[in-house]
């Protein structure tokens, strides 16, 4: 950006940025990376998956977005016996004057928390990615538009198998970015514990609205980002789709992957990348933008092979061997 006036602009959504972070610092220790990606879902228009065992305060993380946000919030415990007319509604037959009436599901709302989404079955999935993919819900012949903005932030366990189900592809493609939560520092632990169990009892100030999160994200659109770069992203999301042509230049990362990211992840990688110098108050994108969001944009979007697990190979891992043979702009 050229003018004062507009650099002015991107220096006042970094201080409000850090405003955001701080008051989330109030109940949350150790759990930056978590806020960075929970901040940079919203700002992006996007949805957040947050992976990791019980008890590192996933969902705490999620309520306490939501009291800063400003924004309606509603929560959805995903069980085996949901169904989906629990999560986008359903018709209700109305006696008295003979005709169905729209009622309507917890996902008519701002914020949606989707704890434990993955012990639901392939019907509730769809009505959510519904949700999630079209920012509307089809109920009976109509279709409604969902309030803006929105967004799902959804959490998993990944040590239960029983009683859960794996997420569809489809529905993985969907959500921006993958964060996995993981155990805090012993000192970072005991801060925790003193903390008895009642952080989510602090109150916590409301730092944003509806008017703040749309304007963040139309100056997020308004960074600029050089043909380079985006060809940097190109050539990162390329690498991840096996193909013997390039085999040789990529090592053994090939035979790891069955199927790699789609054209959306590199959507999502320069959306990321714009709000990550957003953070820094820049307005232009540099290559450590997208080197920082590159494993939270690609963790869930890339299918390992069966050499992959017998090699205990991780997607994290290739992404970054991916980003250490990819050339930097």
């Amino acid at each position: 950006m050229n003018s004062d006036v507009d650099e002015g602009k991107f220096t006042a959504c970094r201080n409000l940025i850090d405003l955001c972070r701080a008051e989330l610092s109030k109940r949350l220790v150790s759990q930056n990376e978590v806020v960075d990606g929970i901040l940079m879902a919203a700002f992006s228009g996007g949805h957040i998956l947050l992976e990791g065992v019980p008890g590192l305060a996933k969902t705490l993380a999620i309520k306490s977005f939501a009291d800063i946000s400003g924004l309606d919030f509603k929560r959805i415990q995903f069980t085996p016996d949901l169904l989906p007319a629990d999560v986008s509604g359903t018709l209700i037959y109305e006696q008295n004057s003979g005709k169905f009436s729209v009622r309507k599901g917890p996902v008519f709302t701002n914020i949606v928390l989707a704890d434990e989404i993955n012990r639901s079955p392939a019907k509730v999935q769809s009505a959510l990615l519904e949700a999630m993919a079209e920012k509307q819900v089809t109920i009976g012949e109509d279709t409604f538009a969902l309030p803006s903005p929105f967004m799902v932030l959804a959490t998993e366990n990944p040590i239960e198998q029983e009683g859960t189900y794996e997420l569809p592809e489809a529905e993985l493609d969907r959500f921006l970015i993958k964060i996995k939560v993981s155990y805090p520092s012993p000192e970072d632990e005991v801060r925790i514990v003193k903390t008895n169990g009642k952080a989510s009892d602090i109150p916590l100030r409301k730092i944003l609205d509806s008017e703040k999160i749309i304007a963040i994200r139309k100056l997020a659109e308004s960074v600029q980002c050089d043909d380079k770069i985006i060809e940097y992203i190109v050539s990162i999301v390329n690498a991840t789709r096996p193909d013997k042509k390039i085999q040789k230049k990529q090592g053994e990362i090939s035979k790891y992957i069955s199927f790699g990211a789609s054209p959306r992840a590199g959507i999502a990688m320069l959306q990321c990348a714009k709000v990550q110098a957003l953070f820094d108050g820049r307005s232009f994108v540099l290559p450590d933008d997208v080197k920082k969001c590159a494993v939270p944009v690609l963790r869930h979007r890339i299918v390992l092979s069966y050499e992959a697990a017998a090699d205990s190979v991780s997607s994290d891992e290739l992404i970054e061997k991916i980003l250490d043979l990819m050339p930097v702009p």
